[in-house]
């Protein structure tokens, strides 16, 4: 199957103004190649979070093929978009994002974890181009993106926007609901926070470990407009994203968007098998992953 590559021209958002039909196709693309990355990685190690990054493939795609304003070539570029992996495990997804979108090279990703790697297994901003900040210390993502936002505010900065990336085991941490409350308070429309519901945390089912729903109505209360989506739906998604879009240039509210996935999407093996956190696959099952993901995309795509 051959599969067009990403355009790596910095982009605007809402797809450069492609129709609906192209804008979910190159990210159902984008996604589906870094699903295959992210088994690529992870066969480096053996192990990690491969389900993780497998649920969040179309998030991340939605976000580097479609909404972020970004120069691959200058990932430093002053007029970007600002995005923050506040879930630093997360990283091994992040990488196959970016490098689909041609941030760092596609041959560099089976450096994943190894020493001197630009590509650490948990997210550190000194060592990859395009990481805003070194993620892991759960609840520090958001509290950082609204200083972010405020700070490109009072720069003038009107057209920038900052996405905040957190699991749902991060709304366990009292200071991301501190930062919530600020965002809404300094009226913060161009920030967005992306929140991965894969119902999953280090210490098991996040259900089980503390009680979150209901995850709309709470980011509601605290001023924030809510919108609750299949995660691994990219047409759900891009719609998300334009309608967040439009209430940031409405009425300045900060926006969140809350995507329920399935750890391991797209690949049977794994998102049957009892869920861990991080995840250990044995050698023969590698292919097997692969071919599972090859087979379910084409079947798809029919």
């Amino acid at each position: 199957m051959t599969i067009a590559p990403i355009d790596t021209r910095p982009i605007d958002r809402a797809g450069r103004g492609r129709d609906r039909a192209a804008r979910i196709r190159a990210v159902s693309e984008a996604a589906y190649r870094a699903r295959h990355h992210a088994i690529d990685m992870g066969e480096v190690q053996g192990q990690g979070y491969v389900g993780q990054a497998l649920g969040a493939a179309d998030m991340l795609a939605a976000v580097y093929a479609d909404h972020l304003r970004y120069d691959p070539a200058d990932p430093t570029w002053a007029e970007r978009d600002r995005f923050l992996l506040s879930t630093g495990h997360y990283a091994i997804g992040f990488y196959a994002a970016i490098a689909e979108a041609g941030i760092v090279p596609v041959e560099e990703l089976v450096t994943y974890a190894a020493d001197d790697s630009r590509l650490p297994m948990s997210g550190m901003a000194t060592y990859t181009p395009g990481m805003e900040i070194s993620g892991g210390s759960l609840g520090h993502g958001l509290t950082i993106a609204v200083g972010m936002a405020l700070g490109l505010r009072l720069q003038g900065r009107t057209e920038q926007r900052v996405i905040n990336f957190l699991s749902d085991g991060e709304l366990d941490e009292g200071s991301t609901w501190e930062a919530a409350m600020g965002a809404a308070s300094h009226r913060l429309g161009n920030l967005t926070a992306l929140v991965d519901m894969n119902g999953l945390q280090a210490d098991g089912p996040t259900a089980e470990v503390l009680r979150i729903e209901p995850v709309d109505e709470k980011w509601r209360a605290f001023g924030w407009h809510a919108v609750r989506v299949d995660g691994n739906d990219p047409a759900a998604l891009l719609d998300a994203f334009d309608e967040c879009n439009g209430i940031a240039a409405a009425d300045g509210q900060p926006q969140v968007i809350i995507c329920d996935t399935k750890v391991g999407k797209g690949v049977p093996l794994l998102e049957q098998r009892e869920k861990a956190h991080f995840m250990r696959i044995d050698e023969h099952e590698w292919q097997i992953c692969r071919d599972q993901l090859t087979a379910g995309y084409e079947e798809t795509e029919r």
